[in-house]
């Protein structure tokens, strides 16, 4: 029945394949043929109105569905979505298909106008959108209810009918992106643009702010070494290298601001509206309408969500850093057993058991952090949160906590109650190496290995399908369904947000922080291009405009260091010499400097423009334009 639908307003040799759908084996065929005709009914029959064509291979029972779209279908989309093109007077402007005319590159036989990414996004917005209306059931499976307004795909994902949807990858561009990205060894800047075109912006700004914090970490570690070489306990120059490091943090995320505003307003994403953006497919509740769109979709109760959060996620959250305080405190037992059995034996195997509770803490830590994300994704998840970003904000919020406590209140507890600069060097270089190489471990090199393993099993047992012309394409997709699943950039923003404070919050303590982060994240560049290309499935594109909430949690940090490093060195032993009569006199002196580092960080950030001026004006003249265009829209009295 699938094949009926398919072609109902373009001919088979058009159709481009763009997304794949997987339906579980034992999917029945009245399941099935209800879901694929939503997808290909008008958008006024509460359809999709999208293209599917059944992938043909030799293998019994696999239900996977190519789903594409036409030219002029993909054009109405892009203008549902709010995509931004680039005019013919070089503007930035939200597409409509009546003015597509103006847009640059723009012709109707021009079916590259819009590039994969973008088209791939369309059909996944599409297909989240797809809500039943007024079936109560999922024909062939009376255990599924349906409800008006709740997510098909949703529905289906979690009866386990619906196996994944994922977006197939163009394999000649692939080739020609890993060539330039990672494919020889080379000093120089990343393909953003080619980056951004293939996956999207959310991951081509992830490898933005990662290449540039990687540059902007150089002075730091330059500047390190030679502290840690030859001024190791002179506070005198300590205090100049944590000034700068307070300085050098604030400024670095300012001038990232501008050159983010520059990419994004190229890209266009910087003026897509969100304000009206659709709720998640996770969201569910009676359907309603908008009070603002008039457009049908389900509504939540706030006050049960407040409640969910406030009376559940609240105190699991406490729970589980009481749990992270417990698990630190049997680490000092452990680094007091070690320092025993050290000053018992003196010798070189006593030496290194130092440095085991470090370690064996910094992998419990990992693993940690792991088993906490999961519980804080269904919890977030369990909230019902309406819009994507929301969600991502409280996801981010839950898993920052925990992770900034599980992290860092060892360091803190040293410092601060301890008063044992030598153990928190330890601490500090063991936490950061340790958790350095299980993120290259887990995150890169081990799903790499286990997918080069798959590849050669599965070249061995593809079979050649009688089909010459699908030959490519079903080898692909075979081989594509079984890649592991990317996730997000949630995890790779973690990682240098736990990365950038070891740097700065403790930077008096060990400059070589700075150092192992520029080494580690050098390979992380690489690493992460070979996962993004060859290890996990082609992601579905995400416009964004910055790094969200991501840019306050490092703005954050840089305060918190602020506060760290000056206690940190107003306990040193030369500054408390300065005091010897007055406790009170010490401790204000102290309060005083850090309040005026305070008020300078936050004059830089005031001082330095979020957007560079010919940004502005151009944001400016838009918007100068929309309301000249509007006031001539309205009838004249």
């Amino acid at each position: 029945m699938a094949q009926r639908w398919s072609f109902l307003d373009v001919c088979e040799s058009d159709f481009r394949p763009l997304v794949a759908i997987e339906l579980a084996k034992s999917a029945k065929a009245e399941t099935i043929e209800w879901f694929t005709k939503r997808i290909v009914d008008k958008k006024a029959k509460g359809g999709a109105q999208l293209l599917v064509k059944p992938l043909l291979t030799e293998k019994e029972g696999e239900n996977i569905y190519l789903v594409g779209a036409s030219h002029l279908r993909l054009l109405l989309g892009a203008e549902a979505v709010g995509l931004v093109k680039e005019c013919n007077d070089n503007s930035m402007r939200t597409f409509t298909y009546s003015s597509r005319k103006t847009f640059k590159d723009f012709a109707d036989d021009n079916h590259d106008f819009l590039t994969m990414a973008e088209c791939q996004y369309i059909i996944k917005h599409e297909l989240e959108n797809l809500r039943a209306k007024d079936e109560k059931i999922i024909p062939g499976y009376p255990q599924a209810k349906l409800y008006p307004g709740k997510s098909i795909v949703r529905r289906l994902l979690t009866s386990g009918i619906l196996v994944q949807i994922f977006p197939l990858h163009d394999r000649e561009e692939l080739k020609k992106l890993c060539h330039s990205w990672y494919g020889r060894v080379k000093v120089g800047y990343q393909p953003l643009d080619d980056i951004r075109c293939y996956f999207g912006e959310t991951i081509a700004l992830y490898f933005a702010f990662l290449e540039y914090f990687t540059f902007a970490l150089i002075p730091m570690a330059v500047i390190g070494i030679p502290y840690y070489v030859f001024a190791w306990e002179d506070y005198d120059k300590y205090v100049m290298f944590a000034t700068f490091n307070l300085l050098w943090s604030t400024v670095i995320l300012e001038v990232w601001k501008r050159i983010c505003a520059t990419m994004t307003y190229r890209w266009g994403t910087l003026l897509m509206k969100r304000q009206f953006e659709e709720p998640r497919p996770g969201f569910h509740g009676v359907l309603g309408i908008h009070p603002i769109t008039g457009r049908e979709e389900p509504v939540y109760s706030s006050i049960k969500r407040q409640l969910r959060i406030y009376l559940v996620s609240l105190p699991f959250v406490c729970l589980c850093l009481y749990f992270s305080l417990y698990v630190m405190m049997i680490y000092f037992d452990l680094e007091e057993w070690a320092l025993d059995y050290h000053e018992e034996n003196d010798s070189n195997l006593s030496s290194l058991m130092l440095f085991v509770p470090s370690i064996i803490y910094a992998v419990v830590i990992e693993i940690m952090n792991r088993i906490y994300r999961y519980a804080a994704e269904f919890l977030t998840s369990w909230e019902n949160h309406r819009l994507e970003s929301s969600y991502q904000n409280h996801l981010i919020l839950k898993v920052l906590v925990f992770n900034f406590l599980n992290c860092f209140a060892s360091l803190f507890y040293i410092a601060f109650v301890l008063f044992d600069v030598h153990l928190l060097r330890q601490s500090l270089a063991a936490l950061l190496i340790t958790s350095q190489i299980l993120n290259q471990l887990a995150e890169s090199l081990l799903p790499y290995w286990l997918q080069k393993r798959y590849n050669k099993r599965m070249k061995k047992r593809l079979c050649s399908p009688k089909i010459d012309k699908d030959l490519s394409l079903v080898e692909q997709v075979n081989l594509e369904k079984e890649m592991g699943t990317y996730c997000g950039t949630f995890d790779d923003y973690l990682e240098l947000f736990l990365q950038f404070g070891y740097v700065s919050l403790f930077s008096c303590v060990y400059p070589l922080a700075a150092v192992f982060a520029v080494l580690n994240n050098v390979t992380e560049i690489y690493s992460d291009a070979l996962k993004m290309c060859n290890v996990y499935k082609r992601p579905f594109a995400e416009p964004t405009a910055n790094i969200g909430v991501w840019q306050l949690a490092f703005e954050t940090m840089t305060v918190i260091s602020v506060v760290t490093n000056c206690v940190l060195i107003g306990m040193s032993p030369q500054v408390n010499a300065l005091f010897p009569d007055s406790k009170m006199e010490h401790i204000l002196t102290v309060a005083l400097v850090e309040h005026l580092l305070l008020a300078v960080k936050f004059t830089i950030a005031f001082v330095i423009p979020d957007k560079p001026r010919d940004i502005q004006i151009k944001l400016a003249k838009l918007e100068f334009e929309s309301l000249e265009a509007l006031k001539q829209q309205m009838p004249s009295n």
